[in-house]
């Protein structure tokens, strides 16, 4: 073989390489189960507020803490902590992403995004 040939096929291997690690770790939503039994590992969780029981937001060393409970897409339930403010109409979201990971019994969430309903739904389409 050329040396041009090598370096190719090298290039070639290098490449599908890279392209094999980006698809495994693509992050994928996964349940609160999941996550709970990887403590300290960070997952991405999707599902919906539990509007039954308490939302709180209580300051502790001079920082806002928010705590809600929400039931993922697979219906596993849990308690969640999140630094910072309550998001404007946190109660009327249809849908919560969480990042975050589980630290004992209490998903901490760094991050929080909402899905909010769509004011474009037309009535009785349902």
């Amino acid at each position: 073989m050329k040396k041009t040939q090598i370096a190719l096929l090298l290039f070639l291997v290098v490449v599908l390489a890279v392209i094999i690690s980006m698809v495994y770790q693509a992050d994928t939503y996964s349940s609160f189960d999941i996550a709970r039994n990887n403590a300290g590992k960070e997952f991405h969780i999707i599902g919906v507020l539990n509007t039954d029981m308490p939302i709180e937001e209580i300051v502790t060393s001079n920082t806002l803490l928010l705590t809600f409970y929400m039931n993922d897409d697979k219906g596993y339930e849990a308690k969640v902590h999140h630094l910072g403010p309550k998001p404007t109409d946190f109660e009327k979201s249809d849908q919560i992403v969480l990042i975050g990971k589980f630290e004992e019994d209490v998903f901490v969430a760094s991050s929080l995004l909402l899905k909010c309903p769509s004011k474009y739904k037309k009535e009785g389409m349902d």
